[in-house]
């Protein structure tokens, strides 16, 4: 995955006491750890695109913003780790970061990790984690909220089985959005604790590597999987998709799983979708495509709502694009078209049907459908509810501490271009319409709620979408 990019500073007025850190080969400051000792609360570190090889250090100040400009800011570890423990061993809070490459960390406990998470909470956006023990490996915190989208999570694991893409221990809760994650080595996909999960419009795909599961949630909690593309090797270490509890019903609040929207395929010659344990309260299945010889569900919850699944063993009747290389949108043959069942309640502050869908590689769209939603993670015919103005995407961050906002543009040049912006919350609730964007590339915002947000642009006849988060 690669991201080619141009970052903006949108200043405003300046409070406080942070500092930007400009981090790169032609810079003062050569490489991150030459800073990570001196950054203080609420700092920026923007690091230059290039590969900083066995660079690894500890960060333990709070609400630091890293981003990688002009692209992924590489840290290969080669072999090596801070501590014994990571590339990044992070103990400060709420920090974020966006556009870093974490890549060959390795230890000899085999759990070196691309980032440790020791704080209290952390956005990762567009990051990629690749040939680590594990990719990211957050420990226990139970006032810790992790958020990670737009990310790609390939080839992580010891091969031991006990480690993994990504592990998230007993955190509070963690928001995962839009993201890749692919050829575990003999662990799963993706493995959390968290007491509470959202799992949104992903691809996990083990493709033809040797994964475990593609989703470990040991410890139950309340949970949402939505409009994912889910798929399982015929190599797969283990045939089971969804594994929810196997370990014991030990997370606070109500042992609940809304499984809905999403899209399975199956290339082992059997397999289990959902490997509950046996005494949960809910679980709710609906309006999923699951393609290839499996059983639904292995385990007895207190209450089962099976709905509007389609099932088949036959690959070839679902007619998907191109299932030969993952490709699973629906064309007009394919079966599930118009036939889902539409909920009118929400869970977990979510409602219990699709906005977006994922788009390859590591994308999002919105997902726009009449009354008659399809099955799975893709809606073959989207129909827009008001004209549409989402042709491009673009991608936003903000700095809660000095108000910037930074715009990841992907190569569009925005320079001394008159741009009008509007900026709403994802209730439609208008903070700054159609605000101008001038050749001083300034843009007024202020001290903006933890949440999802998200902007339009207009800049000369082109139309440009995207969200940004504001952390806690």
């Amino acid at each position: 995955m690669k991201i080619n990019s141009i970052i903006i500073l949108i200043l405003i007025p300046f409070f406080g006491m942070s500092k930007t850190w400009l981090v790169g080969p032609t810079k003062t400051y050569t490489s991150p750890s030459a800073v990570s000792s001196l950054v203080a609360d609420g700092d920026s570190i923007l690091i230059d695109a290039a590969e900083y090889k066995k660079d690894v250090c500890l960060w333990k100040a709070h609400n630091l913003t890293f981003i990688g400009v002009g692209g992924f800011a590489h840290l290969n570890a080669e072999g090596t780790a801070y501590g014994g423990k990571a590339i990044w061993v992070i103990t400060g809070n709420f920090n974020r970061l966006q556009n870093i490459e974490f890549s060959n960390c390795t230890v000899v406990d085999r759990n070196g990790a691309g980032i440790r998470l020791e704080g209290t909470g952390l956005t990762v956006s567009h990051c990629y984690f690749h040939n680590n023990q594990d990719g990211i490996l957050a420990g226990d915190n139970p006032a810790s909220d992790v958020v990670i989208e737009y990310t790609e999570f390939s080839h992580n694991g010891a091969g031991d089985g006990y480690s993994h893409n990504l592990y998230i221990n007993h955190v509070r809760s963690l928001t995962f959005k839009f993201n890749y994650v692919h050829h575990a080595y003999y662990g799963h996909e993706l493995k959390s604790r968290a007491y509470q999960n959202i799992i949104l419009y992903n691809r996990i795909t083990n493709e033809d590597g040797d994964a475990s599961y593609e989703i470990d949630l040991p410890n139950g909690g309340p949970a949402l999987i939505m409009g994912n593309i889910i798929q399982q090797s015929r190599y797969s270490d283990n045939n089971t998709f969804i594994s929810y509890g196997r370990e014991g019903l030990t997370n606070p609040g109500k042992h609940a799983l809304c499984f809905l929207y999403n899209t399975l395929v199956n290339n082992e010659d059997k397999g289990i979708i959902l490997n509950v344990q046996t005494g949960m309260d809910t679980l709710i299945c609906a309006n999923n495509l699951i393609a290839g010889k499996v059983t639904l569900l292995n385990g007895m919850p207190k209450g089962f709502i099976n709905l509007n699944n389609f099932i088949q063993a036959d690959l070839n009747v679902f007619e998907f694009r191109d299932a030969l290389n993952y490709d699973y949108h629906l064309s007009k043959g394919s079966p599930g078209k118009d036939s889902a069942h539409v909920f009118n309640e929400s869970f977990l502050s979510y409602e219990l049907n699709p906005t977006h869908e994922y788009i390859h590689p590591v994308d999002s769209k919105f997902r726009y459908s009449d009354l008659h939603p399809d099955l799975g993670a893709h809606e073959l015919q989207q129909v827009s509810l008001s004209k549409e103005y989402h042709k491009h995407r673009m991608e936003a961050f903000y700095l809660s501490d000095s108000k910037q906002l930074i715009l990841d543009s992907k190569g569009t040049d925005l320079t001394n271009k008159p741009i009008n912006c509007t900026v709403y919350s994802l209730d439609g609730k208008l903070f700054y319409p159609k605000r101008q964007l001038g050749v001083s590339n300034t843009f007024d915002l202020v001290e903006l709620i933890p949440g999802i947000y998200a902007f339009t642009l207009k800049v000369n006849t082109e139309q440009y979408a995207g969200t940004f988060v504001v952390s806690r």
